[in-house]
């Protein structure tokens, strides 16, 4: 018999959030179902259930960090209002503090990078990903260009620029913490695009 809907909800996001924290602390490579239902605190047969196997686990990992993430840029976004240069260093800054205060969840996108290359079905969901995530930063460029507050460009590709800014900035601050602090890093890729993204002086 399965479990009231409530109750499965609430079991697969924990098995979620314990799979998050054993990429953390093992990688892909070290994941098993087993470590994962004894984190979760649940038995292999609940944890198949759920999941037939490491990949659907690994999917659902990273739509959940997605997701969280989602949430934490739209919430930046909605205290600036509809201004497009706040609104694009709100979505930055919320990116970038991803990194610091949910280190784990950055983890999650590496892993998952690396199972990336060697699994088409994984590049799908990566490619799809990084599509929609090109389509979000450049519905705000495109909001600048409009207002006069940014020059006239190819939307997705500053989209693809400042994505790729974001990413390798985040890396760094997931692999080396002490490169630089997030409000610096922050700062300087702020100051980056909107420098790209300036009009040119008549």
């Amino acid at each position: 018999m399965s479990p009231k809907r409530g109750v499965a909800e609430l079991r697969r996001a924990e098995i979620v959030r314990a799979t998050i924290r054993c990429l953390a602390r093992d990688g892909y490579s070290g994941l098993t179902m087993k470590k994962v239902a004894r984190e979760a605190k649940v038995s292999q047969g609940i944890l198949h259930y759920y999941f037939t196997d490491k990949r659907a686990i690994l999917v659902a990992a990273l739509e959940t960090v997605t997701a969280d993430l989602d949430r934490r840029v739209a919430a930046a976004q909605s205290r600036e209002g509809r201004d497009p240069r706040a609104r694009l260093l709100a979505l930055i800054g919320a990116c970038l503090r991803l990194a610091v205060e949910e280190r784990a969840f950055w983890i999650v996108f590496v892993e998952f990078w690396g199972e990336m290359m060697h699994d088409r079905r994984l590049r799908e969901i990566n490619a799809a990903l990084y599509a929609r995530m090109r389509r979000l930063i450049g519905a705000v460029v495109a909001q600048g260009v409009r207002s006069g507050a940014f020059r006239r460009t190819d939307i997705l590709r500053a989209a693809a620029v400042i994505l790729g800014l974001v990413d390798g900035v985040s890396l760094q601050l997931t692999f080396d913490p002490t490169a630089f602090r997030v409000a610096e890093a922050t700062r300087f890729c702020g100051d980056a695009v909107m420098r790209y993204l300036a009009r040119e002086a008549p």
